[in-house]
């Protein structure tokens, strides 16, 4: 049988990529081209943003692997085959790349280091109030596997951390809620938001001035999930007028970010590039090519996809 690596990967990538799992799965067959085969042959699919209609027809296809952490893109292809199970990569080095990120801005936030860089530039000398991280608040929304390692590093360097789900999630040391009647009190009460929510119809806007005025007048938020999750007028607005510091973002509805878009030069937004949690090809190979070998001893693979929650 044949594994197709669908990407949208340049062609440097896609070598690496196909390197890499071929040294993981010496005994695979490998093809990047549909062409090359027969469809009839190729029962797995290791997938990153392929393009609509990359899978479409492919009878005989057993799993698709993905290898990236979210998923909502695959899913929004109608010519995916709905039938076959989808694995997302779940890669503890990007879950630890993801909590450093978070770390980093939950850090700059609470001691005012974005300030600080401002007043560089403006050659400005002023000392700021330093709290304590036990005095700051901070709400991660999402509780699924990076959402927990942000959650406990963050709790690690002594934050007050809580956490927000759709379904109910149990963490040690964080206190965890789950529900929309909980979302509005809890965001009452904290100082900083990290959302790592999944992109579902749930969640898709979640982050809009409703959102917003429930936060206290003087919190931020930090969005390392999707551009879709908030509504860019609504922080915009939130920011101009004071109720919002600060706000980091690294995804965006549109990517790469036009060059046009006021968060660019906004004095209160923090661009990151999409880059808070890379996928390490090296780690995340190898977690691919061990549920191609769980398919091959016909063991269930891990992470699968609910398509009903859309994660």
């Amino acid at each position: 049988m044949t594994i197709l690596l669908a990407t949208d990967f340049d062609s440097a990538e896609q070598r690496l990529w196909l390197e890499l799992l071929q040294a993981a799965l010496p005994d695979e067959r490998f093809v990047s081209d549909r062409q090359a085969v027969d469809d009839a042959t190729i029962d797995i699919a290791i997938v990153a943003n392929p393009p609509p209609g990359a899978l479409r027809g492919l009878a005989n296809l057993r799993l698709i692997q993905s290898l990236w952490a979210g998923v909502d893109k695959l899913l929004g292809d109608p010519s995916v085959p709905p039938q076959v199970t989808i694995a997302r990569m779940v890669d503890p080095a990007m879950n630890a790349a993801m909590a450093e990120t978070a770390l980093w801005a939950v850090l700059s936030l609470h001691r005012g280091f974005f300030t600080y860089a401002a007043q560089q530039r403006a050659r400005h000398w002023q000392p700021l109030v330093q709290r304590r991280a036990d005095e700051v608040a901070v709400a991660v929304l999402g509780l699924g596997q990076m959402g927990r390692a942000v959650a406990l590093r963050l709790a690690a360097q002594g934050y007050r951390v809580s956490g927000w789900s759709a379904r109910p999630a149990e963490l040690a040391s964080i206190h965890t809620h789950t529900g929309d009647d909980s979302l509005g009190p809890l965001l009452a009460r904290t100082d900083l938001v990290v959302n790592l929510l999944p992109l579902t119809p749930a969640t898709r806007g979640l982050l809009c001035a409703r959102t917003f005025d429930a936060m206290p007048r003087g919190a931020s938020l930090v969005n390392l999930a999707r551009g879709a999750h908030v509504v860019d007028a609504d922080l915009l607005a939130a920011l101009d007028r004071g109720h919002l510091q600060h706000a980091v973002l690294d995804v965006f509805a549109t990517e790469p970010l036009p060059a046009d878009h006021r968060y660019w030069l906004h004095p209160n937004v923090t661009v990151l590039p999409h880059a808070a949690a890379q996928t390490d090809a090296r780690s995340a190979a190898a977690v691919a090519a061990a549920n191609v070998r769980r398919v091959r001893f016909g063991e269930p693979p891990q992470s699968l996809v609910d398509r009903r929650r859309g994660y």
